[in-house]
C-alpha cells in the first residue's frame, strides 16, 4: 500500500504547484477523503462493443470501482468509482468546426489521464479545444464527489463536489462546489461555490451565483471530512441499492426492455418503472416508480423517482428528478436537483430548459409553463419571477438584463438557439430519433456491451495498484 501513498503525495504536489498563484492547497480537502483501504476493495471494469474503439492502457494507477469505455490511457493516477466514457471521441478523418475554421482530425482521439485523482467523477464527450483535437487530456487535476468533466481538457486544476466543467479548457483553476462553467477557455481563475457561468465570447454571457447560506444546505465541503448537505444525504440513502448490481456477476433485466432501448447492466431499476422505445439508461442511473417515454434518457448518476417523463427528455449527468411530471422535450441540466413532494407535485411544461445546476425544491404544488428557461434556486412559486423567463422573451434580449442574482449580457436569441441545438444533438447522439434504420445512437449501440473486470495487486507494497495493462482489439 506504500506505492498508493507515494502516488497520492506525487499528485497532490503537482496540483499544488499548478495552483500556487491562487494560494490554494488541495491536501486539506482530500487527505483521507477516501480511506486507503477503500482504494483496494473494488474491481475496475470496462466495456467492449462492436461499435466503439477499444484501446485501454493503464500504467502505475489505481482504478478502484471505475468504468472505462472506448479509447483511454491512465498513467500515475488514482481513480475511485469514476466513469470514463470514450464513446464520443473524434475519429481520424473527422472535421472539427471552430468559428470559421474546419480543422481535419489526423488521428483517433483518446482520453489521457495523467497524475490526477478523480473521485466519483464523470469524464465524457470529446475535447472541444481546437489546439488539442486528438487528445482530451486531464493532467495534474483533483476532482471530488460527483463532478463532471465534460469535453473539457484540464491542466493543474481542482474541482469541488458536484461541480461541472463543460466544453471548457481550463488551466490552473479552482472550481468551487456546485459550480457550472461553460466558458470556452479559462486560466488562473478561482470560481466561487455555486456559480453558474455560461459564456460564448463576443456573443453572450450568463452569470448566476447561489446565496452561500442557502447553498450550504444542499452542499457544503469545508475539507477534513466528506461533503455534507442534502445532495450527499440523498445519494448516501440510496447507496445500498447499487451494491447488488456491482456484486452480482450475471443480472437480468427486472423490467421489460424494448428492442431499441438500452438499459445498462449497472443501473438500478426499482419496481413499477417503465421505459419506452429509444430510451437510454446509463450506468449508475437510479429509476424508481417512474415512466420514461419514447426517446427519453437518464444519464450517469441520474435519479428519477416517482416521476413521469413524456418523451425526448434529456436528464443530463447527475440530475435528480423526484415527484415530478415532465412534458415532452424537457431538458434538465447537469446536477440539477428537482424535488416535488407526494402531495405537492412539480410539473414542467414541454420544450422547457432547466439550466444546469438548478435547484427546485418545493413543498407546495408548482407548475412551470411550457417553453420556459429556468435557473438558480426555486423554493416557492414567487421565485419563478426572478429565476425564469419564457424562451420567447429571453430570445428578444439584445443588451443586458439583470433578474435577482442573474446577470445576462449579449444576444438572448443566440443563447437560446445554442441550447436548443445542443439538446437536439444530445437526443440524436443518444438514439432518440432512431426509426429502425436511420439515426442509430447510444440507445441502440449500447445494447450488447460485454463487461470485463480487472483487479489490483492484493497484498504488499503495491497493494491497490494495478499492473500495467494494455487492452486492444
Amino acid at each position: 500500500m506504500k506505492e498508493i501513498e507515494k502516488l497520492y503525495d506525487r499528485i497532490i504536489q503537482r496540483v499544488n504547484i499548478n495552483l500556487r498563484e491562487l494560494e490554494f492547497d488541495v491536501n486539506p480537502l482530500v487527505d483521507k477523503l477516501v480511506p486507503t483501504q477503500q482504494m483496494t476493495k473494488f474491481y475496475a471494469f470496462y466495456g467492449i462493443t462492436p461499435h466503439h474503439p477499444l484501446n485501454l492502457v493503464f500504467k502505475h494507477a489505481n482504478l478502484s470501482g471505475s468504468y472505462f469505455l472506448g479509447k483511454v490511457r491512465v498513467t500515475s493516477s488514482l481513480l475511485y468509482k469514476s466513469d470514463i466514457r470514450g464513446d464520443e471521441l473524434k475519429k481520424n478523418g473527422d472535421l472539427f468546426q471552430y468559428q470559421e475554421f474546419n480543422i481535419p482530425v489526423d488521428q483517433d482521439e483518446e482520453i489521457t489521464i495523467d497524475d490526477s485523482f478523480l473521485i466519483k467523477t464523470l469524464v465524457h464527450n470529446f475535447s472541444h479545444d481546437p489546439e488539442t483535437l486528438e487528445t482530451f487530456f486531464i493532467r495534474d487535476t483533483v476532482s471530488t464527489h460527483y463532478a463532471n468533466i465534460h469535453g473539457s481538457p484540464s491542466d493543474g486544476c481542482y474541482l469541488g463536489p458536484f461541480s461541472t466543467v463543460d466544453l471548457t479548457t481550463m488551466r490552473d483553476c479552482v472550481i468551487g462546489a456546485y459550480s457550472y462553467v461553460q466558458a470556452g477557455e479559462i486560466s488562473h481563475l478561482k470560481i466561487e461555490p455555486g456559480t453558474v457561468w455560461v459564456r460564448k465570447p463576443g456573443d453572450f454571457n450568463f452569470m448566476y451565483r447561489y446565496p452561500t447560506g442557502q447553498l450550504n444546505t444542499y452542499i457544503y465541503f469545508p475539507g477534513g471530512s466528506p461533503p455534507q448537505g442534502v445532495f450527499m444525504d440523498f445519494v448516501e440513502d440510496r447507496k445500498e441499492a447499487f451494491q447488488r448490481v456491482f456484486n452480482v456477476v450475471n443480472i437480468e433485466n427486472s423490467i421489460p426492455v424494448p428492442p431499441n432501448t438500452s438499459l445498462d447492466r449497472f443501473a438500478v431499476i426499482k419496481p413499477k418503472t417503465k421505459i419506452g422505445e429509444n430510451v437510454l439508461v446509463a450506468q449508475r442511473a437510479f429509476l424508481q416508480n417512474s415512466v420514461l417515454g419514447r426517446g427519453a434518457n437518464a444519464q450517469e448518476n441520474c435519479y428519477i423517482i416517482n416521476s413521469k417523463l413524456e418523451g425526448n427528455n434529456v436528464t443530463a449527468h447527475g440530475a435528480k428528478i423526484i415527484e415530478a411530471d415532465m412534458g415532452k422535450n424537457v431538458f434538465v441540466g447537469f446536477n440539477s436537483f428537482l424535488r416535488g413532494r407526494p402531495n405537492a407535485r412539480l410539473t414542467i411544461g414541454q420544450d422547457s430548459i432547466i439550466m444546469p445546476h438548478t435547484i427546485i425544491d418545493t413543498r407546495n404544488p408548482l407548475s412551470i409553463p411550457s417553453g420556459h428557461l429556468v435557473w438558480g434556486l426555486i423554493l416557492e412559486a414567487k421565485d419563478l419571477e426572478t429565476n425564469s423567463m419564457s424562451l420567447k422573451a429571453f430570445s428578444k434580449i439584445d443588451t443586458r438584463v439583470c433578474r435577482g442574482s442573474m446577470l445576462f449580457e449579449g444576444s438572448g436569441g443566440s443563447f437560446v438557439s445554442s441550447f436548443q441545438e445542443r439538446i437536439h444533438h444530445i437526443l440524436e447522439a443518444n438514439g432518440a430519433f432512431y426509426d429502425g434504420n436511420l439515426n442509430r445512437g447510444h440507445a441502440q449501440r449500447n445494447q450488447n456491451i460485454s463487461f470485463n473486470t480487472i483487479q489490483p495487486y492484493p497484498k504488499g507494497d503495491k497493494e491497490g495498484l494495478y499492473p500495467t495493462i494494455i487492452i486492444q482489439p
